[in-house]
């Protein structure tokens, strides 16, 4: 078997511990006083915030006990927005600036969906919060 050099295509698709967003403060805050939409089937909630990060975003995922009882479910669900999330979010860093995000996505759906829904989803999610952040910084510019 010989070992296939990887290719370099300048952005890395991984999603790395430093872009998990673990800290409980943090999510406090996020939720106190961070700003949310709807992008069904995912709850959008994100705060422009200092982290103590490389990374411009840090992302949590979420899926409710209540709507799926077991756990293989909300796991696979979690897998499929983290998996969407992961494949488009080197479009939307640069859209960013020098600006830092924490960002929850919870999946509100009552039913299990396809990674597809999902994916668009969270393309429509990421395009929302950059355009609303550009919109904010418009407003602080004048």
């Amino acid at each position: 078997m010989q070992n296939k050099p990887e290719i370099e295509t300048g952005a890395s698709f991984s999603f790395t511990k430093e872009e998990r967003l673990c800290s409980q403060k943090a999510i406090e805050k996020l939720f106190a006083e961070g700003e949310s939409f709807l992008s069904f089937p995912i709850k959008v909630v994100y705060l422009k915030t200092e982290l103590n990060a490389t990374f411009p975003v840090q992302a949590a995922f979420s899926v409710s006990k209540k709507s799926f009882k077991r756990a293989v479910r909300r796991n696979r669900l979690k897998r499929l927005m983290r998996e969407a999330y992961r494949l488009h979010k080197n479009e939307f860093y640069p859209k960013l600036g020098d600006q830092q995000l924490a960002v929850f996505f919870i999946y509100i759906g009552k039913e299990m969906t396809n990674y597809a829904a999902i994916e668009n989803a969270m393309k429509k999610a990421l395009k929302r919060i950059a355009k609303q952040l550009q919109d904010q910084s418009a407003q602080n510019a004048q």
